[in-house]
Order: C-alpha cells, then structure tokens, then sequence
C-alpha cells in the first residue's frame, strides 16, 4: 500500500531532522494528533520509523543518521547529559573522548575543569576543548571521516593503545536491552573497543533515543561500563543489565543535582 501524501512529508522530515514530533506535526498539517500518531504507527508497522516519546525517529538500517540532524536530535538533553557526566570527572584527570554528538556536549562542559589530559579521535571534541587552556589536548591520528570530524581505522585504534587514561567517555548509536552497544561503522568500533580497553573508568553517554535504534556492529557490552548517563532509563531490562553488572545509572529524571568539580 502506498504512503499517502502526508506520510511522504512526515518521511521527508525525519529524513532531513533524523526525528519528528507528534505536536509539531499536527500543527503543521493542521490535523489533530492522534491522527498523527496513526501515522506514526504505521510507518514504524512498515520499518520506515521507530517510536519515540512525543514522536518517531527513523528506523535504524545499516546507514546512521547524518551527522547535522544527530546534533538536532534531543539536543538540549543532550546537554543536560554532558554536565552530568562532566560533574563526575574529577580536575587533574586524562581521559579518552570518542565520536559523537553527545560525547562533544561532555567536551562543552569540561571547558571549566582544569589540568585534564585529553586524546580525541573527534575533532569537534578537540576543537572545542582548545578552548580551555587548562586542557592538553592530543588528537587521534587516521583516517578522517569528513561526515562527522571522527577519525577512524586500524591506524587511529593503534594510537589509542599506546596510552592508559582514568577515563573514557564514549557514545553508541544504538544500545540492545540485553545490554549491547552498538554502532555502524566497523572502523570506528574498532577504536572505541580500544578506547574502553585502555581505560580504568568508562563512561557511556547516550540519550533515551538510542533504546529505540539498532545497529549491525557491536561494540561489547555493559559489563564493560563504569557508568551510565541518561535523560531517562526508559527499558526495565537495560535497569536490570546495569543492576547486576554493578553499572551506576545517572538520570536526568530524579537524579540529585551534584556539584561538578570545576565548583570544588
């Protein structure tokens, strides 16, 4: 059965935003929304969308979104994420930083903490953590993925490997109730399993979205994780991983303010 006219818009829109939202789209169209939630079901019934809260995003394939809708996608969640878990490493640490939209609001929100040590195989985290001169920042050499500023291969996870840090923060495009962390591109995998490797604590960080997603390449596991920071725990499972894999959780929802130590 063909898409009508107003599903092929709603497509075009996530294709562009990577997601959309049930009240935008009714205002738009000038529908109701549980018109548009009919919608919704039935492009994620076709595998062309995935449900969200408040909305949809696209289906997960063998291809991520584009790097420009990923930075749009719970945008201010994901700022919110990096303050929290940039509160929980500490002044005078060294730390890897992997590729992603959320790993670089940790970047954002590290620019007050002094004496870090940081190597990178993100541009976008290097280029906004030059800006505290408190922060030595080395980047990863390999190849450049122009897409997104990450730098990638055999060549970039064998630089990883030469170092042994306090930290990692990491992100992941999809992330399995079994506790899976997933991702699409083979060679970036291999720099984050090197990343996680060369580290005494690993911190992930990834908003809710990336529950609803899959992805063909596995990074490990959460029994590889130090920590977790979310804007919502939404899967009982996921809890249950972390629970008996010891992985603290930190949430947007109901987790205590705490001081970072660039206030200390």
């Amino acid at each position: 059965m063909p898409l009508s006219f107003r599903q092929q818009e709603i497509m075009d829109a996530a294709r562009d935003a990577g997601r959309v939202l049930v009240d935008e789209l009714a205002e738009q169209f000038k529908v109701t929304p549980q018109t548009i939630r009919r919608d919704l079901n039935e492009l994620c019934d076709r595998g062309m969308l995935a449900r969200v809260h408040g909305g949809a995003v696209l289906a997960s394939g063998i291809e991520n979104v584009g790097y420009e809708a990923r930075r749009i996608i719970a945008a201010d969640e994901k700022t919110e994420i990096g303050r929290l878990c940039a509160a929980e490493i500490p002044n005078n640490a060294s730390l890897f930083m992997n590729i992603g939209t959320t790993t670089e609001a940790v970047a954002r929100a590290l620019l007050n903490h002094r004496n870090l040590l940081v190597i990178t195989n993100n541009l976008n985290v290097a280029n906004t953590l030059i800006q505290n001169p408190s922060c030595e920042v080395i980047v990863a050499g390999g190849l450049l993925r122009r897409s997104d500023g990450g730098l990638i291969g055999e060549a970039t996870a064998d630089f990883v490997k030469k170092f042994k840090v306090d930290y990692a923060v990491i992100g992941a495009s999809a992330i399995d109730e079994d506790g899976a962390l997933l991702d699409y591109d083979y060679r970036e995998v291999r720099v984050a399993q090197a990343i996680i490797e060369n580290a005494r604590k690993t911190y992930l960080v990834a908003d809710k979205t990336k529950l609803s997603r899959s992805a063909p390449v596995r990074i490990g596991h959460f029994s590889q994780i130090t920590a977790f920071f979310t804007d919502e725990m939404i899967s009982p499972k996921l809890t249950q991983a972390c629970t008996q894999h010891g992985v603290d959780v930190f949430s947007l929802t109901g987790q205590p303010p705490r001081p970072t130590y660039s206030e200390i």
